[in-house]
């Protein structure tokens, strides 16, 4: 098992350049922090190294199979941390190849420049508990694999396909093979429940401040609204996508 002391470690250095999105692109594996994320990826196989504060060490519980395990100081594993009290554990992961198998994905959630990492979290993480097969995030969007992301997303990464690409190349595609696509707006829109449930659905949602781009809605099948009964202008985005993608799913 190898041991760190110093900060200065090319290894450490290269740990803390995943920290930006540049070097995550470049290399195509992202940092992850604490003990549930950590072991979620290792369910998965994706781990490549396993980083443990020397204060904590390591749980017996987790199966690290192939991964390297590295010991580094206390000093070292909080430097990799960006929350206020962290955990003492971190894996390097390589991102996944997204499965060819997503093309027979019947559910989807498109996601069209949220900036919000704990919104965009937490929608990945909606969408994995409602059962939805695919999440495709387009231009605009945090970055996937930002670390409040992750921390707020909880290990839904690993459990269905994330993919980055142009939110108008999917809604064609989804519309060419007959699966109906809803956005969602607050004019020129359906009341959400006049909408019948299917087996098949792609939802957009968008922008916290602006919503979904018009030139996408102008594209969909159907736009939804959700109604506000109180004072509130309007619904949290993560929220709403909570409500549509169960009754769409029911």
């Amino acid at each position: 098992m190898k041991y760190i002391q110093s900060l200065q470690n090319p290894q450490v250095k290269q740990w803390k350049k995943l920290l930006t999105k540049k070097e995550r692109d470049r290399s195509g594996t992202f940092l992850i922090e604490g003990f549930h994320l950590v072991e979620e990826a290792l369910k998965e196989g994706l781990v490549l190294e396993v980083i443990v504060s020397e204060k904590i060490g390591l749980s017996p519980r987790l199966d690290i199979g192939s991964a390297a395990v590295i010991t580094v100081t206390e000093e070292i594993a909080d430097s990799l941390s960006d929350t206020e009290t962290p955990q003492g554990i971190y894996a390097v992961c390589r991102q996944p190849k997204i499965n060819e198998g997503v093309s027979n994905a019947k559910t989807y959630l498109l996601i069209d420049a949220v900036q919000d990492p704990g919104n965009l979290g937490t929608m990945i993480r909606t969408a994995d508990a409602a059962g939805i097969d695919a999440v495709i995030v387009g231009r605009g969007s945090v970055d996937v694999y930002n670390s409040k992301v992750l921390r707020s997303a909880q290990g839904s990464h690993f459990h269905l396909p994330i993919i980055r690409e142009d939110l108008g190349t999917w809604i064609d595609r989804l519309q060419k093979k007959n699966i109906p696509v809803y956005g969602t707006a607050l004019e020129g829109a359906a009341t959400y429940t006049d909408i019948p449930a299917g087996e098949t659905f792609a939802l957009i949602v968008g922008n916290e401040g602006s919503g979904v781009n018009k030139d996408l809605l102008s594209t969909t099948t159907a736009n939804l609204y959700i109604p506000i009964y109180g004072k509130s202008e309007s619904l949290n985005v993560a929220v709403a996508t909570g409500i549509l993608l169960y009754y769409l799913k029911k």
